[in-house]
């Protein structure tokens, strides 16, 4: 009579592994499934290289929209620079006192995270002017474009480069073989508070 109840207790034995390889097996397929989803969310954040990561990099950086009319304006100060200018014959310096108008105060505060590289990018540009460069109007007005590029650039913003135009026999060519989208700074205007050189 021992047998019987051996017998009986066999079969439940091997259909309680059946369901231990079957829950294991669901459990590794919810699993990967889960692996394989977050890979890909992960994938679609990080832009691709060549143009569709330039794309997407200026889908991320552009400004949602302009300010609403009767919003008072941001504006991020920064320290006055102070630099010996590129001028050869004799030593000058200039003093600039430099304020950036941007979109938004979220953006606001996001120059000041970066502004260690910001800062050190203006100084660069300033210290390869010469005096001549900066006392006409037109000097001035080309300071600020390349202040904006700068400002933007540490965070991955690049804008385009207005002065530089390839020669015109090279121009159908390169824009056919490449465009790039345009990128919208969203530093709306750089200020000069402080300009003195001498």
């Amino acid at each position: 009579m021992a047998t019987p109840p051996a017998a009986a207790d066999a079969p439940p034995a091997s259909g309680g592994k059946k369901k231990l390889i079957i829950i294991i097996a669901v459990v590794l397929v919810l699993v990967l499934g889960g692996g394989v989803a977050a890979m890909l969310l992960l994938k679609k954040k990080a832009p691709a290289d060549g143009e569709e990561g330039e794309e997407a990099a200026a889908a991320v950086h552009t400004p949602a929209a302009a300010p609403k009319p009767g919003t008072p304006p941001v504006f991020v100060p920064l320290e006055p620079f102070t630099v010996n200018l590129a001028d050869r014959d004799v030593d000058r310096f200039a003093q600039v006192g430099v304020t950036l108008e941007v979109v938004d105060a979220k953006f606001g505060e996001q120059v000041k995270l970066y502004m260690p590289a910001i800062r050190s990018n203006i100084l660069m540009v300033l210290s390869h002017k010469m005096a001549a460069d900066l006392l006409s109007l037109e000097g001035k007005q080309k300071l600020a474009k390349e202040i904006n590029r700068e400002a933007v650039r540490p965070m991955g913003i690049e804008l385009d480069d207005e002065e530089e135009e390839p020669p015109p026999d090279e121009a159908p060519k390169k824009k056919k073989k490449k465009k790039k989208p345009s990128v919208v700074s969203p530093v709306l205007n750089v200020h000069f508070s402080n300009f003195i050189v001498q």
